[in-house]
């Protein structure tokens, strides 16, 4: 089966050793992303709300380089640095995915790799069609 890697081009990538996402056959892994803006930026510090519409639109390109749309995602998982920000992730997440319903998971972690980041998400998607 082929593997194709994908890259956003943040400098995260290079320096851990990772892709934005892995497409193998029908199934595209979307890694753990953040919401920084196409240079890398952290946005909307302190916001959770903005941060994960910015996450999900950083997956959307992902997913698109993938040849794969939000459509296509059957499994989310949401780390977030303080739980009692679930309802303004969850609202946005409800924005996005309200009609697909993938399965999904949120969980409180101690932080993430910068302090400005309150969310962290990593995707799964499954394209029916692999001839896409």
């Amino acid at each position: 089966m082929k593997r194709l890697n994908f890259s956003s081009g943040t400098t995260w990538e290079s320096v851990v050793g990772y892709s934005r996402a892995v497409r193998t056959g029908p199934h595209v892994y979307v890694a753990g992303t953040t919401a920084t803006d196409a240079s890398g930026v952290i946005t909307a510090p302190g916001d959770p709300y903005r941060q994960t519409v910015q996450t999900i639109q950083n997956i959307e390109r992902a997913l698109e380089q993938a040849d794969s749309t939000r459509n296509d995602v059957v499994r989310i998982r949401i780390f977030t640095t303080n739980i009692e920000n679930w309802k303004e992730i969850a609202r946005a997440h409800e924005e996005f995915f309200g009609d697909i319903r993938p399965a999904t998971t949120m969980v409180e972690i101690s932080r993430l790799i910068s302090p400005e980041m309150l969310v962290e998400i990593e995707a799964e998607a499954y394209v029916e069609d692999s001839n896409r």
